[in-house]
């Protein structure tokens, strides 16, 4: 509760401050530090002014480049400065095995994620070493691994409609974003997707992946750009299903669930140190088998399919011949050129873009994007920050310095993935040095491997995608949103909806825009607490206290309450301001209003402890207010002998000398205790 003291010590700063600054340019709003309390000497006026005209005369860039080259912000920004000279063996020999397990997981995944995109799948390993390479000197978490994942592939699919040249163009396009994003400090707009539509989406995204996948694991054909219309398409091509790629899809569906949970086995005692040299060689390979599962079934596949096709008993369908070699490095595609159809084929014709028409295709992905990007790469960083603080303009920086650097490889969106990184974490990962070995192994897989890769079933890359993001689907978190807050299922299921049957980015919009209603509404309903209290002198009066600020959607609401308590009474109405720490203009004209109402009737209002700042706010209209700040003041407010005009004129008054009890504020009226 603010005292007299506090309210004059108040004014007499804010006197001394304005004196002060007045002495200087009125421009300037630069601290001035007068008494340096760290070696006691005080700096005269004179010495305050040449120090102000030497930093003036100094450029804004030469200030900001300074800045840049400092020691702390080079190393806040090149977080490998920070841990790369602590870098020693055993840190080594940790990164690698975790790099390796990864970056067994990465190919497949890779090799998977492309036909989500809608692309041939080398385009997959063309996004997933590039940003693992940046991310080893700006990344900020050891445990996160850049790469294609699920949300990021189907919104690639979503706006670059299957085309190469848009899904580097989005690439490149959304990575500058995300750096424009970090210098003007705009990671706060991941706030706006509350935890509720966020896993909702996550959930469809699930879903619409895993529906996406079926076509390869069934062996059917499929169209359509949502969830419901993929699946009626599916069925209505049931008749041409693939039973042996049927068979292969679902049972290393059942394998790769199965080697999951292998990882949860463990035998000896739970104490490790007290295993024998077997016990802990067995839990070991377990472990290993877990987390590279993805690799171990791909290797097994691929070999039966290669000698199955030797033979030329081959029932499968195949990935199919990939380049070999990693790409040019070139600027992304400005344009696409037109290219004539071949009906033959069934290949349709290709109508020719250019950049603006490009960009213009693109649409809201080129904001949505980067935002669920960043939720995702911030939802990686959170898992696994074991309490330390995340720097998110960092993250955004290096997410978007990797998508830059992999656009010019020709690889597509990528960022971080909560799978990829446990599995990157469970390998025993030491430092971001993991991300590098990680991009090496899919570089030496280009180089290498590429032949081999042509004989991997579609269906296996199918199963391992949906092994991958069925546990994405977030059917846990209903549980406790129904016990806590039953309102906060509204935006999730809906998002969960819309996602499914709208386009994604239609649904996502329309899911963010209904829980920012929800919010709004809250805004507009603020509780407000009525009491009927009295005084120690037998003086009754009615207490209102609301518990928020007082902005435009909540103050007619508060001011209907006010008129309607005051009305069924004569009582004085006392409006406890305690909470209300910011107001606008049309609060001001509302509150204005009122207290109009309140002086024809004569009946009284006051406003106990409203905050400076307000007041300012509602002296801008001419209201007069009677405000009182401690309990003194407010007993003499409403003594019931004085009469109000009386009250207000006499408060008008400003006494001089130290004993004053009462001061005038512009056009508002306060009412101070005796000090």
């Amino acid at each position: 509760m603010s005292t007299l003291e506090n309210e004059v010590t108040f004014r007499k700063q804010a006197e001394v401050s304005q004196s002060l600054e007045a002495q200087f340019d009125s421009s300037s709003t630069d601290f001035i530090l007068i008494t340096d309390h760290r070696t006691s000497k005080s700096k005269s006026l004179e010495q305050l002014q040449a120090s102000k005209q030497d930093e003036s005369s100094a450029s804004c860039c030469s200030r900001y480049v300074r800045s840049i080259f400092r020691k702390k912000t080079l190393k806040k920004r090149l977080p490998i400065l920070t841990w790369l000279p602590r870098y020693n063996t055993r840190d080594c020999i940790g990164d690698l095995l975790a790099g390796f397990t990864v970056g067994l997981t990465v190919i497949p995944q890779g090799l998977a994620y492309s036909g989500v995109v809608g692309l041939p799948p080398e385009y997959g390993l063309y996004g997933s070493f590039m940003g693992c390479f940046v991310y080893v000197l700006l990344g900020t978490c050891k445990d996160s691994t850049i790469g294609s994942t699920a949300v990021a592939s189907l919104m690639t699919f979503q706006f670059a409609q299957g085309s190469w040249q848009r899904s580097v163009l989005l690439t490149f396009l959304t990575g500058i974003i995300e750096i424009f994003m970090a210098i003007f400090k705009l990671g706060c707009l991941v706030e706006f997707v509350s935890g509720p539509v966020s896993a909702g989406f996550t959930s469809a995204v699930a879903l619409i992946v895993s529906t996406s996948q079926m076509r390869s694991m069934l062996g059917v054909k499929s169209d359509g750009d949502s969830f419901l219309e993929t699946w009626i398409s599916m069925f209505k091509d049931i008749e041409n299903i693939r039973v042996a790629d049927t068979c292969l899809g679902f049972g290393c569906l059942f394998l790769l669930l199965a080697m999951r949970s292998l990882g949860r086995i463990a035998i000896g005692p739970k104490d490790e140190s007290r295993r024998n040299g077997f016990q802990k060689v067995f839990n070991q390979v377990i472990k290993f088998l877990a987390t590279s599962r993805n690799a171990t079934i791909v290797i097994i596949f691929t070999l039966i399919t290669m000698h199955l096709d030797d033979k030329g008993t081959n029932p499968f369908r195949l990935t199919g011949h990939i380049p070999k070699g990693m790409p040019t490095p070139s600027l992304p595609p400005f344009s696409i050129e037109a290219q004539p159809g071949n009906a033959t084929a069934g290949i349709p014709p290709v109508p020719g873009q250019n950049f603006l028409e490009m960009v213009q295709s693109l649409g809201y992905g080129l904001l949505i994007v980067p935002i669920m990007a960043l939720l995702e790469t911030m939802s990686v960083c959170k898992a696994f920050a074991k309490g330390k603080q995340i720097d998110i303009t960092q993250e955004m920086i290096a997410c978007g310095v990797g998508n830059i650097a992999t656009s010019v490889f020709s690889g597509y969106r990528c960022n971080g993935g909560l799978a990829r990184s446990a599995v990157n974490n469970a390998s025993g990962c030491r430092t971001n040095m993991s991300n590098l070995y990680i991009g090496i192994i899919v570089v030496l897989a280009l180089n290498f491997l590429t032949e081999y890769f042509a004989f991997i079933p579609k269906a296996v890359l199918a199963a391992i995608i949906i092994s991958a993001v069925i546990f994405q689907v977030q059917y846990q978190v209903v549980t406790p949103m129904w016990r806590s807050k039953r309102s906060d299922l509204v935006p999730g299921i809906l998002a969960f909806v819309t996602c499914l049957v709208l386009p994604l980015e239609i649904g996502i919009m329309v899911a963010i825009g209904v829980n920012l209603l929800f919010i709004l509404y809250y805004a507009a309903r603020p509780k407000v607490t009525l009491e009927q209290l009295e005084t120690q002198q037998g003086i009754r009066f009615v207490k209102i206290t609301p518990d928020r600020c007082l902005i435009f959607p909540s103050v007619e609401f508060v001011r209907n309450m006010v008129l309607k308590s005051g009305s069924k009474s004569t009582l004085p109405v006392v409006i406890d301001c305690t909470y209300i720490y910011a107001a606008d203009f049309t609060a001001a004209k509302v509150i204005s209003s009122m207290v109009d109402d309140f002086r024809l009737r004569r009946q009284k209002i006051i406003f106990f402890n409203l905050k400076p700042s307000v007041v300012s706010i509602f002296e801008g209209l001419n209201t007069r207010l009677v405000l009182c700040y401690n309990t003194h003041a407010l007993n003499q407010e409403l003594r019931p002998e004085e009469d109000l005009s009386r009250s207000v004129d006499s408060l008008e008054r400003v006494e001089a000398g130290p004993g004053t009890s009462e001061c005038v504020s512009m056009a508002s009226t306060l009412s101070l205790a005796k000090s």
